[in-house]
């Protein structure tokens, strides 16, 4: 778990650093900086989208997993966690300090947007082989050596997502630590089923997320990223059926 430990590390610190750096910036520059990461995340999905061999099989993730995440409305859920946590920061800032001014202006300008930014990091920092492979090397052999290069990466990442976004990045922490973790731990289970077939059917439609999140953050579409993430597990039933 060490790599793991690692990892959340540098999420944690990378998007401390950015949202000090984010509270001196100007909105007109973070503005333009925000249609700058839009560009690089719709990038970072493409390169990740022509991993996947089975157009049959993201077909089927991105629809049933339309379906399900509309059933579980999930989007409404995560949003509304967000502008929880949001108002118990403005609560927090409130309460923090005498009349609490540069308390609040720096949790604000960084809590604005939380369910955004939660979801647009954790995918950027999970969707790849490099999580898959380097989480089940960690567990099946102790080899943590992918996780940390990784971890080196999301430090990077998570500066400039917390300097743009905000504040719901250091929630992706939480969820890298329970996906990445969680196979670590489960390994011995779950590798079986995470061929190099699946880890690039899985990359492919978790990729595809992403380019919709690009298209958000570009303000040219408002998609419900969050209704679409089922659709990053179902390869790994898919493929049994539907093999190359």
């Amino acid at each position: 778990m060490i790599g793991v430990l690692i990892n959340v590390a540098t999420v944690l610190a990378g998007s401390f650093l950015g949202l000090l750096l984010r509270g001196g910036i100007p909105e007109r520059f973070t503005d333009i900086m925000m249609k700058g990461l839009g560009l690089c995340t719709i990038y970072i999905g493409i390169c990740g989208a022509l991993e996947g061999k089975n157009t049959l099989v993201l077909i089927l993730s991105i629809v049933i997993g339309a379906v399900i995440g509309e059933l579980l409305c999930l989007d409404d859920r995560i949003n509304a966690l967000g502008s929880l946590i949001e108002r118990k920061l403005t609560a927090l800032a409130g309460e923090g300090s005498g009349d609490g001014q540069p308390k609040r202006r720096f949790i604000l300008r960084g809590g604005g947007k939380i369910a955004e930014a939660f979801v647009t990091s954790s995918l950027v920092f999970c969707i790849g082989a490099m999580t898959l492979v380097g989480s089940l090397n960690a567990g099946l052999t102790g080899d943590s050596s992918l996780l940390i290069a990784k971890a080196t990466l999301d430090l990077v990442s998570s500066f400039i997502f917390a300097s743009t976004l905000g504040a719901g990045v250091l929630l992706s922490a939480v969820f890298v630590l329970v996906y990445q973790g969680g196979i670590v731990l489960l390994a011995g289970l779950v590798s079986p089923l995470l061929s190099e077939y699946v880890i690039a059917e899985m990359t492919c439609a978790g990729s595809l997320l992403i380019i919709g999140l690009g298209f958000n953050l570009l303000g040219i579409t408002k998609l419900k990223i969050t209704n679409l993430l089922p659709a990053i597990f179902l390869p790994v039933l898919l493929c049994i059926f539907l093999k190359a």
